[in-house]
């Protein structure tokens, strides 16, 4: 074989590496590339973000003797133009809002509207989703403590977890203990492996905050449940705060820790 001829074969075969390399640079590099989070709507009293593909955190306000004015998460799911919320805005001005901005401006059918546990900031505004026929799901001890603590009727109830179709794909709500209340839940959407904790779950750096109806001595075991049952979990969208990872559960884990 000629020293020209073997030159040239050489050549071709560095381009074809060199293409494949950059091939494969190009699928890892957009890979690794972060979803920015992007508001969507905003208004005195509500904000919705968008933090993924598919998932929304909705913020609204709730004015409090020990704390003051407090921002509340919510988290907003989506699949085949139908969606789950979990966590109503503080009031039904701001429920109104939210319910008015996925139906008319997202256009998506809302299939469920899910409290995770009975404190104002969870279910405040349950009346407008009631009103627009949308199927409100929740842990039996929170249908009994709503009742109990504002007349409040939540239509669906269940015990220790609940599958909530979403389009082609599926939503989890579980209960794995006791801690910020005695029947708070956590929502799971496998599709992104996002968890929104609500307040079981603290932001970095969040104080204990109100205590009032928690079972602190098992906070950090029912976290650490959660964190057992999903090794995978990506984004943690806490009840009051910044969103984070892993590092949520940690945090909030160390800090309820006897």
């Amino acid at each position: 074989m000629s020293s020209r001829r073997t030159m040239r074969i050489r050549i071709i075969l560095l381009a074809s590496l060199i293409c494949s390399l950059f091939k494969v640079y190009n699928v890892n590099a957009q890979k690794t590339i972060a979803f920015k989070p992007n508001v969507i709507f905003e208004s005195n009293d509500l904000i919705i973000i968008q933090i993924s593909d598919n998932a929304f955190v909705h913020t609204s306000y709730l004015q409090t003797n020990d704390f003051g004015k407090v921002p509340c998460n919510g988290m907003i799911i989506r699949n085949k133009n139908e969606v789950i919320v979990f966590d109503t805005p503080t009031n039904n001005k701001s429920a109104d809002a939210l319910i008015n901005y996925i139906k008319e401006k997202l256009r998506y059918k809302i299939n469920a509207i899910v409290p995770t546990h009975f404190h104002n900031d969870c279910l405040g505004g349950l009346k407008s989703f009631d009103e627009n026929n949308i199927s409100s799901f929740a842990h039996y001890k929170t249908i009994e403590l709503a009742k109990k603590n504002y007349a409040i009727s939540i239509q669906k109830g269940f015990r220790d977890s609940l599958k909530l179709n979403l389009g082609s794909t599926y939503a989890m709500a579980t209960f794995f203990g006791e801690g910020h209340t005695k029947d708070n839940v956590v929502g799971y959407f496998p599709n992104e492996n996002i968890l929104f904790g609500g307040c079981l779950i603290k932001e970095l750096e969040a104080t204990k905050g109100y205590l009032g109806d928690a079972n602190v001595m098992e906070w950090s075991n029912t976290v650490e449940k959660i964190k057992q049952a999903y090794p995978n979990v990506k984004i943690v969208i806490p009840g009051h705060g910044e969103i984070g990872g892993k590092d949520l559960l940690d945090y909030t884990i160390k800090l309820f820790k006897p």
